[in-house]
C-alpha cells in the first residue's frame, strides 16, 4: 500500500468498528474516539469485530479517500480494544500482509549523546 521510505503517520483505532460506516462515520470516530483531526496528513485504520475487514481513511488535498480490504479466509492480527495506537507505514504494510506486529516487535531503538 505504501512505498518504501514513505513517512506517513498511521493511527490504529483498536475498538471494533461497524464496517457500514463510511467517510462521515469514520471521520466522526477520528474526531471523537481518537481526539485527532481527520484532515491531517495521516492514515486512520479501522477493523471490524470479525477482524476480516479493514478500512483506512485519509484526507488528500481536497477530499477523503477510503481504502477497504476484505479477507476471504483469514483474520487480521489486531490488538485488544484500548487506546489509539500509532504505527509506521512499514508496520501498516506488515499488518495488511498478515503479520502479527503486536506480539513480534523488533528491538527498540537506542539514542545516545556520545559513544563514551
Amino acid at each position: 500500500m505504501l512505498r518504501p521510505g514513505n513517512q506517513v503517520q498511521v493511527y490504529l483505532y483498536a475498538e471494533p468498528v461497524d464496517m457500514r460506516k463510511s467517510i462521515d462515520g469514520l471521520s466522526a470516530l477520528v474526531e471523537q474516539g481518537m481526539a485527532l483531526s481527520p484532515l491531517g496528513e495521516a492514515l486512520f485504520v479501522f477493523c471490524n469485530r470479525g477482524r476480516d475487514k479493514i478500512k483506512i481513511l485519509c484526507w488528500e488535498r481536497n477530499g477523503f479517500i477510503v481504502w477497504y480490504k476484505r479477507l476471504e479466509k483469514q483474520r487480521f492480527k489486531w490488538p485488544k480494544a484500548g487506546e489509539t495506537l500509532s504505527l509506521t507505514g512499514q508496520e501498516l504494510n506488515w499488518l495488511l500482509d498478515g503479520f502479527d506486529i503486536f506480539n513480534n516487535r523488533p528491538h527498540k531503538p537506542l539514542y545516545f549523546a556520545s559513544v563514551s
